[in-house]
């Protein structure tokens, strides 16, 4: 385009964040051609050994981004969630009543209240830290830099390179930073501002507790069947939840409901005991009690928290965008938290491979077109992914209903997972193909706003009075004139 601003050095990405949706991101981006640069605050990649399973949808966006990373995830040992052999291959999962006593002669029965069907490998569940480490082995050496934690970002104009800057005193430049950070996103910090109440996250007044027990004694615990079997045992204030993450482990953790308010919002795990559990669970099926009596004397406890109570009204600011966690922590309780965010990454690699097209192969300007892609990123994902935190917190209302311990009201509260099926298929069978379709033909719409606005200011320029035949209205992006002197913010709304 005549007067344009053009670039030729390759589209250089910061990724601040190396959990899973920042190092999937990271593969995608090289797969693409573009160049990335991973910045973790820790010291390297190692998680804390808890389980995380995936839906198939979920592992078929991976493959999207790049095979090498289900390989990843299977080469950590991951295995489906359900075991039930060639006369039920699916995976399913399963609530069970866990407060009450229903057969005299077999306490351990517990009634079965509902079973949704995921279909074949419709979950596989892993251990977190083997998925991470395989994920990082994915990623070239010199692409992750580790120690690195995000001080400040200096944005020097729509054409120019983002500064980070670090705590070590030391910087970084990139055309454009992506935060993967976590719930405590530091990037979300700085595209608020830390005066927002929408930059930190809330308390759901629900605590966790988890563990990983050996398989052997949690057939003893639970009989075979239900320890190598996903299932959900519900009741009062509680629950438990647990799945085969591999074929020696099982993952199990309690979710008791908190009146009370945390005490420190910057801590978000507290030292806990086994017996706040045993507590929890009194008069509750003696399944459930074995259980909670393998879980370690002393143990994390782990404050649940949340971005529902102030939801980000938009996910970038120019060309420093959030993904993931950092753009819409939930809850635990639908098992899908990483499932979107691995949705956000697919949707990102393609935009971006987009932005580096349009930046080769037409000549574009890149600060343009990186504001285009994050503005469609922010567009596309973000009704789908605070819906999730908002259900998340639905369901475990759900779960902990305190109609479970009144026989007058049990058929009462079961009414709910009729409900709970829907929203389950909402996540499962998500249309991504849908997603990537509506996402690029965003970006397209807004790259032809920036071009006829672009066209206006020319003839203005030049004396003109001539109109943009698309809508555009003032945004968070920004563009510069052709010349390069004056900058314009604009978002396309065709």
């Amino acid at each position: 385009m005549p007067g344009a601003i053009i670039d030729e050095e390759p589209l250089d990405v910061a990724i601040v964040g190396g959990g899973i949706v920042g190092l999937a991101l990271a593969v995608g981006l090289l797969r693409r051609g573009i160049k990335v640069k991973v910045f973790e605050q820790a010291r390297g990649f190692r998680e804390i050994g808890a389980g995380i399973a995936f839906t198939a949808n979920a592992i078929r966006c991976m493959n999207l981004i790049d095979p090498a990373i289900p390989t990843a995830l299977r080469s950590g040992g991951s295995v489906a969630t359900s075991e039930g052999g060639e006369k039920d291959p699916n995976d399913w999962l399963r609530w069970i009543d866990g407060s009450n006593q229903w057969q005299n002669e077999d306490p351990s029965y517990e009634k079965m209240l509902y079973k949704i069907d995921a279909g074949y490998k419709g979950f596989e569940g892993c251990r977190r830290d083997m998925f991470l480490e395989a994920l990082a082995k994915v990623v070239p050496e010199d692409v992750i830099e580790c120690r690195k934690r995000l001080d400040s970002l200096e944005e020097r104009g729509v054409g120019e390179k983002i500064v980070l800057k670090f705590v070590d005193g030391t910087t970084a430049e990139a055309d454009a930073v992506i935060g993967t950070d976590g719930i405590k996103s530091r990037v979300r910090d700085i595209i608020l501002g830390s005066d927002n109440p929408r930059s930190y996250p809330t308390y759901t007044h629900k605590v966790a507790y988890r563990t990983m027990i050996p398989m052997p004694k949690a057939v003893e615990a639970l009989g075979e069947y239900k320890a190598k079997n996903q299932h959900n045992h519900v009741g009062p204030n509680a629950h438990l939840i647990h799945y085969p993450i591999n074929t020696t482990m099982m993952n199990a953790t309690c979710f008791i409901t908190d009146p009370n308010e945390w005490p420190d919002d910057t801590q978000m795990v507290l030292q806990g005991e086994r017996k706040d559990l045993e507590a929890a669970f009194e008069g509750w099926n003696p399944c459930v009690q074995n259980i909670a009596r393998l879980f370690p004397e002393k143990l994390d406890k782990w404050a649940v928290f949340d971005l529902w109570d102030y939801p980000m009204a938009f996910y970038n600011r120019g060309k420093i965008c959030v993904a993931g966690d950092a753009a819409h922590a939930s809850s635990p309780h639908h098992g899908a938290g990483a499932c979107i965010g691995i949705e956000d990454a697919l949707c990102l690699c393609t935009l971006m491979s987009h932005v580096l097209a349009s930046v080769r192969e037409n000549r574009e300007n890149k600060g343009q077109a990186l504001t285009a892609a994050f503005d469609t990123f922010n567009d596309i994902r973000r009704a789908r992914s605070q819906w999730l935190v908002n259900s998340s917190r639905t369901v475990c209302d759900m779960y902990h209903q305190p109609e479970w311990a009144d026989s007058t009201k049990r058929i009462k509260a079961e009414t709910c997972f009729e409900e709970l099926k829907d929203r389950s298929y909402k996540i499962w069978h998500f249309d991504y193909d849908g997603m990537l379709e509506e996402a690029v033909q965003g970006y397209r719409k807004r790259q032809e706003g920036y071009r006829e606005a672009q066209e206006v200011y020319r003839k203005n320029r030049e004396g003109a009075q001539v109109m943009p035949k698309a809508s555009s209205e003032v945004h968070n992006g920004s563009m510069k004139a052709p010349n390069g002197s004056t900058e314009v913010c604009i978002r396309n709304t065709a």
